[in-house]
């Protein structure tokens, strides 16, 4: 099959011609930085119940913006008017906002510098576009699935969805920096609801399939076995609504991918973004105990904690070959053997600690329309497994009490991403080594670094998967981003675990 293709109908829109107006007329005011970003972005997003398509929505975001640093200060505007009078008009406003926002600025803008890339072109790694796929074929997949879990008899309600996304970005600078980008994400999702008769109990029953930096083909069975996870769940369902509650106390955890990507994201992805650190977010999403003075001296976690952000990863959601401020995107070390030894950045953070990743930004920008200022977004950060490492049967065996934990639910963390506790899809006993069957009401307590230090070992290659989200959120205006976090099967000792419905006084 051959290489995907930037969608002639973006390149046919008249980006260029904007580009090379609202640039021209920033230089006349001797902007020290000017940027112009041309962006569409179509959703489409169809949901089914019970057979039954509940919700078919099909949406386009396309504009452009204008970025300057003018007197040390920056100035935005953007606009959705596709001529070249309107993105002067756009230029001159981003100016203006400059120049009203100088007066009031402390510390100047800089960029970090970033190497000229001209006129270079970046598509994501799919098979087949799903938004080319007709929506009748989509929705009677869906309904199908809902169909196929509440023949069972165990599930009185089934859900499922299917989001797809289609994000064309052209991005130019004064420097001479172009690029041309398109991605393709995709979040699949089904779930089965069901109440035990006897007892009232109530609960449900989700895939655990994640979101993919990928097309259709993810949906054709050979890289996730849908037949198997639709025949799979009732009968996970059954088990959980008789399920015994958990005694609450000190357990050994042994955690899948499809749980701990979670507990990634909350605790380690937003705790080393350098914004947050410097307490840029403390008034809408906290700050973070990961502060610049323990870089090179905070014991994260154990020394078979290896931590990378990397924005190159094949299918990764937040994966891009350029960001939002034409940086070239690439991997690097957060945490080394448990030490905390880099930050997420962009070029204005990168330009405050000029002694990390040799004074260049990582290639953090991102904003989630045209209408919104880029701002310092996460990579996808991930947990690396040890080469050579054990299986999920083998980190289990290890275990006399424990709990093996798969799939994600709810969670709750303090606004410095330090105290937290995470629930999950299912939990299953571990007793002398082997699985012994479900139980419920199960919740992991812990700080951050009091959990990650208790990280005895993780699985080897053959247990890393990649789990995500797509509504990662962040700002004021509050901005969305998708974001994937891979990790392996990994095995933590002595961590506290509640009981649910115990905490909720029931």
């Amino acid at each position: 099959m051959s290489a995907p293709v930037v969608d002639p109908t973006f390149t046919a829109l008249p980006y260029r011609k904007l580009a090379d107006a609202a640039l021209s007329r920033a230089r006349d005011f001797n902007v020290s930085h000017a940027d112009f970003r041309f962006e569409r972005v179509r959703y489409q997003h169809l949901a089914v119940r019970d057979g039954a398509l509940q919700d078919a929505s099909d949406h386009e975001d396309l504009g452009f913006a204008v970025r300057v640093i003018h007197h040390g200060a920056w100035g935005f505007a953007s606009g959705v008017v596709l001529t070249s009078d309107e993105a002067v008009r756009i230029a001159e406003e981003a100016v203006q906002v400059a120049m009203v926002a100088a007066r009031m600025t402390t510390r100047k803008v800089r960029l970090a510098p970033e190497p000229v890339h001209d006129d270079v072109t970046w598509v994501s790694a799919y098979d087949v576009n799903p938004l080319d796929v007709p929506v009748a074929e989509k929705s009677a997949l869906l309904v199908d699935w809902t169909r196929r879990l509440t023949a069972h008899d165990a599930v009185e309600h089934a859900a499922a969805s299917l989001q797809q996304v289609q994000e064309n970005k052209f991005y130019a600078d004064l420097a001479g920096t172009r690029t041309t980008q398109q991605r393709i994400r995709m979040q699949p999702w089904f779930e089965a609801m069901g109440t035990h008769r006897e007892s009232g109990v109530f609960d449900s029953m989700a895939s655990t399939a994640p979101p993919v930096g990928r097309g259709w083909e993810f949906l054709e069975g050979r890289l996730h076995d849908w037949d198997a996870e639709l025949a799979e769940v009732p009968e996970l369902l059954a088990e959980k609504l008789v399920a015994p509650s958990v005694e609450a106390g000190t357990y050994d955890l042994v955690i899948h991918p499809s749980n701990l990507w979670l507990t990634i994201h909350e605790s380690v992805g937003h705790a080393t973004e350098l914004d947050r650190a410097f307490g840029y977010e403390a008034n809408y999403a906290g700050t973070s105990f990961a502060t610049y003075d323990k870089l090179g001296t905070l014991q994260y976690g154990s020394p078979a904690m290896n931590i990378t952000g990397d924005r190159t990863i094949e299918h990764g959601l937040a994966t891009i070959g350029y960001d939002d401020e034409g940086v070239e995107t690439q991997s690097w070390d957060i945490v080394k053997d448990g030490v905390l030894v880099g930050y997420q950045l962009d070029r204005p953070m990168a330009h405050l600690k000029p002694e990390l990743n040799d004074g260049r930004s990582n290639g953090c920008a991102y904003a989630d329309s045209p209408g919104h200022i880029p701002i310092q977004r996460m990579a996808n950060v991930s947990l690396q497994p040890d080469p050579d490492g054990p299986s999920t049967e083998d980190l289990v065996s290890r275990v006399e009490r424990g709990l093996y934990v798969v799939g994600d639910k709810s969670w709750s963390i303090d606004m410095q991403r330090f105290n937290f506790q995470f629930t999950g899809q299912r939990f299953y006993r571990i007793e002398d080594g082997r699985l012994a069957g479900q139980v419920r009401d199960v919740a992991y307590q812990a700080t951050t670094t009091d959990f990650w230090n208790s990280l005895e070992a993780v699985g080897g290659p053959q247990t890393w998967e990649l789990h995500g989200a797509f509504n990662c959120g962040k700002a004021q205006p509050g901005q969305i981003a998708a974001v994937s976090h891979g990790a392996p099967t990994s095995l933590f000792r002595n961590v506290r675990i509640l009981n649910t419905n115990d905490e909720a006084g029931r």
